[in-house]
């Protein structure tokens, strides 16, 4: 336990947040320059204007106020080079947290040492983010049972076809591949329209709404029999490409395919086939192994295919879950207590 909290604001955070983090937790001291801040672009913009540039005796500023915190209020830069900068000039650094979810990645980039990851605690910004990715995932499904793209494809050619069929998620079963925090509120709500679901998990734990549980090494044998997969992985060693040529080959023809998680665990080049035979007959990724997608990818131009640019979990209240929940865990580092959203130094998710 220990009576305050010098903590380095290093991603552009309001004054009006700082002072919430500070209203909430009062042993906490959110030092911040905003001058030494990038402009923001939006709400919630963790980056901030990328032509932005310290000048050197700014930079220097920077990090002398990152090197006397306790703790850091994101990474320096979203750079996973400042915050091993930051370890190594800063032996009083004793937690950081991240503005991602999935921010073990980032982590695991900047290579620690083993004594640095004893030292400090990392969190992340998880849960924040389930309500916004329910609903992308929600929405991706019924683009899929309702065919958005045939429905695109006949009004730009200003064609009314014959009646056709459409799908009804009350009917199908759908795969939630994952079912932490953003998992299990895509089954719960699945659930809550009457639709079957089956997820994934290494502990074979339950879940409320979720009809059958497996194991993610059974993906394989499940993919055939479900109308829809929605992906809400971390991206580590063990999930890269979990969802592959394999599964994507045993795939029942025409199931929609979500991706909520991290672009890593979808073999990009498996699914482009994927789509363009019929295996899969709608994909809705806001998430893609390397981001920005790059500009001469195949995937643009698939026309059963939606891109969204990892937009999916902004929202106007982002910042404000964000700031409540530091302040949250704040409380309890100062009270000697378990942090929420502990990043796993092992396999950094």
């Amino acid at each position: 336990m220990q009576d305050r909290l010098r903590v380095a604001v290093v991603t552009p955070l309001s004054e009006e947040m700082c002072e919430l983090i500070e209203r909430l937790e009062p042993r906490v001291e959110m030092v911040r320059d905003q001058q030494l801040l990038p402009p923001v672009r939006y709400p919630a913009d963790h980056t901030g204007d990328r032509s932005f540039r310290r000048t050197p005796e700014q930079q220097q500023r920077f990090e002398q106020m990152i090197d006397s915190a306790d703790a850091l209020y994101g990474l320096p830069g979203e750079d996973s080079a400042a915050l091993r900068r930051a370890a190594d000039a800063n032996p009083g650094l004793r937690w950081v947290h991240t503005m991602a979810a999935g921010g073990g990645a980032q982590i695991k980039k900047a290579e620690l040492s083993a004594d640095q990851l004893e030292r400090i605690a990392f969190t992340t910004s998880a849960g924040v983010h389930s309500a916004p990715l329910t609903e992308f995932a929600l929405f991706g499904l019924l683009a899929g049972a309702k065919n958005l793209s045939r429905l695109q494809s006949d009004q730009a050619a200003h064609t009314w076809p014959d009646r056709w069929l459409m799908g009804q998620l009350r009917e199908q079963t759908v795969l939630v591949v994952g079912l932490g925090g953003i998992g299990a509120e895509v089954a719960r709500l699945l659930a809550a329209m009457g639709t079957r679901v089956i997820g994934t998990s290494r502990r074979g734990a339950g879940v409320d709404g979720v009809a059958e549980v497996v194991h993610p090494d059974e993906l394989v044998d499940v993919v055939g029999r479900v109308d829809g997969i929605v992906v809400t992985l971390p991206g580590t060693a063990a999930t890269e490409k979990l969802v592959g040529a394999e599964v994507l080959a045993a795939v029942r023809p025409g199931a929609t395919l979500v991706n909520v998680g991290r672009g890593t665990v979808i073999d990009e080049d498996a699914l482009a086939e994927a789509l363009r035979d019929g295996r899969i007959g709608f994909a809705a990724l806001d998430v893609f192994a390397e981001e920005p997608l790059d500009p001469a990818s195949p995937l643009w131009d698939l026309p059963n295919l939606l891109v969204s640019p990892h937009n999916a979990a902004l929202t106007p209240a982002e910042e404000r879950r964000i700031a409540e929940l530091f302040a949250e865990n704040a409380t309890r580092l100062l009270n000697g207590k378990e942090l929420r959203n502990p990043v796993n130094t092992v396999e950094f998710y």
